[in-house]
């Protein structure tokens, strides 16, 4: 008999008339859901990064547990309402179309090499033609995988991380320059072939819009492998050798020392979400925030041994510049936004205010309106005499979860995101830059580019997939209603439209021009933040606390040095 039904409450005649779905619909509602909840979860061990107290006040109480497998409930009990644990989503007691509808194209979306799960590609749309869309890219699966583990899945997470580990093995090429050993690639496509095994193919830029480098692949790479180990305790992955190697190769390639004066990371246009010319060359929030948060994983993962402990000592003292220099020159409130208007140019000595001497006359007249007198973010790029202004969301996210911000600059985020909801979140969250460029500005930036038009993709067009970052950040802020109010708004329209890749218009009210259906980001995106802000625990895979024990580690240059 099924868990928690009551026989004697039944009208055997009323019972004896039911068949089909008829007899099922009564079955469930009769059945006593509240005693799920003393079932055993799946074996996944989850570390907290937060005190589970304080998270727990955040969001409403009743968290659905996990759901039970089908012997549990009993054998008469049909498939068609309880899946095998393994398909399952945690979240199918609550009978939400679109959640059942997202799981569904999930797991449609998967990639097997040899009979084994090892990604998810970027989009399924049956009528647009699949370019590349068909591959496994790193960036993308990073979401996916986070809803594999969230859901007792994490075999998939490991498989990806183990075969783009192999991945980065190979020699890279493009024309005649070979790249640094430690690139991951920024997507992959496996080959089925019946007369033989399965082979891989990798991109590592050299297939890419502009043949640039995915500097963001490994970032993302560490991150998930430490997301993975936080959730299951499986530190035998991460302690295994190829891991341990990979993770210096990585590093190696972003610690080298150069030319460098500042320690951010120098780049080109699109090397990482934002693939395509949009002016983000120079030192990208998005970049600089994966990068300070890869570090502080890095350093959460690498062992002693083999090395290990000189990476990690160069890690403490970039990690101490980095957060000192974004913190410093990045932020941006009504405040430091007045100062800087009030700048004074040609400033020549280390006791300068203008460090970058940063012309005044460059701010653009819309910050002035955008800036609310509570509130603040991290800008989109500094350097000399440049300062880009733009609102970036996954910089400023990240920047978050990684503790590169203050609590009083993660409360400001927080509060610019309310204050400017019209224009950040809109009819579909979320925007991905703001504002966008037009006119002459556009064709100088872009180079006229036709898919980065005004409110468009990366130009200021909303991407769905935001959703998690935005739910990991406010629930880490105590804001998680914030996340709540958007995510109802997505859910509203993401399953109807057919799960988009991006939405165009000042607030996202459009479908994407040349946006792909069923586009996996934005479905895992949407499974990660209903999940995270159902059992807010999760935060722990993604979040990190600033590190108390250290202090800032702050020395002139070596060039003042007599």
């Amino acid at each position: 008999m099924p868990l928690g039904f009551d026989a004697s409450a039944a009208d055997p005649s009323d019972t004896a008339s039911r068949n089909g779905d008829a007899h099922l619909c009564d079955l469930i509602s009769d059945i006593d859901f509240s005693k799920l909840v003393a079932l055993k979860p799946r074996p996944i061990e989850t570390q907290r990064s937060l005190d589970e107290r304080t998270l727990s006040d955040l969001v409403s109480p009743g968290i659905s547990p996990l759901p039970p497998s089908r012997h549990e409930i009993g054998e008469n009990f049909s498939m068609n309402f309880f899946r095998s644990a393994s398909n399952t989503p945690r979240s199918l007691l609550d009978p939400n179309p679109a959640m059942i509808d997202a799981w569904e194209q999930l797991r449609r979306s998967l990639v097997y090499f040899r009979d084994k799960p090892i990604g998810t590609i970027a989009a399924n749309d049956p009528v647009e033609e699949s370019l590349n869309y068909n591959q496994v890219f790193v960036r993308d699966f990073v979401p996916s995988a986070l809803a594999f583990i969230m859901n007792g899945e994490p075999e998939i997470a490991k498989n990806f991380l183990m075969k783009t580990l192999r991945l980065q093995a190979w020699e890279k090429r493009i024309d005649c320059f070979t790249l640094g050993e430690g690139v991951m690639p920024a997507s992959f496509k496996v080959l089925h072939d019946p007369s033989r095994t399965d082979t891989m193919i990798a991109d590592f830029g050299e297939s890419a819009i502009g043949r640039v480098a995915p500097v963001d692949s490994g970032f993302w790479w560490i991150i998930l492998l430490r997301a993975y180990v936080k959730a299951t305790g499986d530190h035998n992955l991460s302690d295994d050798p190829d891991c341990q190697r990979g993770i210096r190769l990585i590093l190696t390639l972003c610690l080298s020392e150069g030319f460098d004066t500042f320690p951010t990371l120098l780049c080109a246009d699109g090397c990482c979400m934002i693939d395509r010319r949009m002016g983000i060359y120079g030192y990208p929030i998005e970049i600089q925030a994966l990068f300070f948060m890869a570090l502080r994983c890095a350093k959460f993962l690498l062992k002693p041994e083999a090395g290990g402990k000189e990476f990690i000592e160069r890690i403490d003292k970039r990690l101490h510049a980095l957060r000192y220099h974004l913190r410093s020159y990045f932020w941006l409130d009504f405040q430091q936004l007045n100062n800087i208007y009030r700048y004074k140019t040609e400033e020549y000595s280390h006791t300068a205010v203008n460090k970058f001497n940063v012309i005044p006359d460059s701010i653009p007249d819309w910050v002035f309106d955008f800036m609310p007198m509570k509130g603040g973010y991290f800008i989109g790029n500094v350097s000399p005499a440049r300062m880009d202004f733009r609102w970036f969301t996954i910089g400023n996210c990240v920047a978050i979860l990684s503790s590169l911000t203050t609590p009083e600059q993660a409360t400001a985020i927080m509060d610019l995101i309310e204050e400017r909801w019209d224009d950040l979140i809109g009819e579909m969250p979320l925007k991905v830059t703001y504002p966008a460029l037009e006119g002459h500005e556009w064709k100088i930036v872009t180079g006229c580019d036709p898919k980065n038009t005004r409110w468009s993709y990366h130009n200021g067009g909303s991407w769905p997939v935001l959703l998690w970052l935005l739910t990991a950040a406010c629930i880490k802020t105590g804001r998680p209603q914030i996340a709540r109010r958007a995510i109802e708004i997505a859910e509203a329209r993401l399953s109807k439209d057919g799960w988009p890749e991006y939405y165009d218009g000042k607030t996202g009210r459009y479908i994407g021009k040349q946006a792909r259906k069923l586009q996996t980001w934005s479905i895992a995106g949407y499974l990660v933040a209903k999940m995270m802000l159902e059992d807010p625990s999760h935060l722990g895979m993604v979040s990190l606390e600033e590190d108390k024990k250290t202090k800032p580690y702050l020395t002139r240059s070596n060039s003042w040095t007599c």
